[in-house]
């Protein structure tokens, strides 16, 4: 049987593992979905090394940049965005990392776009989702800045700089950070939400729960919110893509 599987640590929770499985028995495939929950990178590389009937993985939280250098070649999209989401194994055992995160973003995000209004945007984390989200942003022509907890390179704003002048300044807030995911769902990045209007978009990269505080303190300015579920099942069908191309 042909196995694919998610790479991450404390992964129980995964969206991918019942959505491939429940689309391989609908369709009468031979093959199932695992999770590979690891502790390090190092796991990570002798899992590769395994690779057996794998014939590709998705990658998630904390690997998708750290497994960069285990991989063989990265395609074009994955290369210029620094992360990857999505691992093809080819006939003759290549590993290929690609990225569908910005695929599965640009999608979900389109249909709720204003671009007379939605011509800047900030991003609220650093990671490999963050920078898919950032990558998606600059082929759909708006402006982005990211948001972090300390002053690194590439970033314009810790939180602290944030205020409702500002906010108001970027109509387009996204949350790639991990604030607000069951069970803390009480978290939610630290901004002057009174700042919010319904000229706001509000995007979470988290599902679950369905609506965020991040969702809910949004929608309480009018804006338009908008969760991550339809960003992973858009991600899932690319990379579904890129691996049904081998079978």
């Amino acid at each position: 049987m042909t196995t694919f599987g998610l790479i991450g640590k404390n992964i129980d929770y995964s969206f991918s593992r019942a959505y491939f499985n429940s689309k391989f028995s609908d369709q009468n495939l031979e093959c199932n979905y695992v999770n590979f929950d690891l502790k390090s990178i190092e796991d990570c590389q002798e899992l590769l090394k395994q690779k057996n009937d794998i014939k590709g993985f998705n990658v998630t939280i904390p690997y998708k940049e750290t497994i960069i250098p285990l991989l063989d070649s990265l395609s074009v999209e994955a290369k210029e965005i620094g992360a990857v989401n999505t691992i093809k194994i080819t006939e003759d055992g290549k590993i290929i990392g690609c990225n569908t995160d910005y695929y599965g973003f640009t999608k979900a995000i389109k249909p709720y776009l204003n671009h007379k209004i939605h011509k800047n945007a900030l991003i609220f984390g650093t990671g490999g989702s963050s920078k898919a989200v950032a990558y998606a942003l600059q082929k759909l022509n708006i402006k982005y800045n990211f948001v972090s907890r300390t002053k690194k390179k590439g970033v314009k704003f810790i939180y602290e700089d944030l205020n409702k002048v500002k906010i108001k300044d970027y109509n387009i807030l996204i949350n790639c950070t991990p604030l607000g995911t069951s069970p803390n769902v009480e978290n939610c990045p630290p901004i002057p939400y009174q700042g919010i209007s319904k000229d706001h978009l509000l995007f979470d990269l988290i599902y679950n729960p369905k609506e965020t505080t991040f969702l809910k303190r949004g929608r309480a300015q009018n804006a338009i919110g908008v969760n991550g579920l339809k960003m992973l099942e858009y991600q899932a069908e690319k990379a579904w893509e890129i691996w049904a191309f081998n079978l």
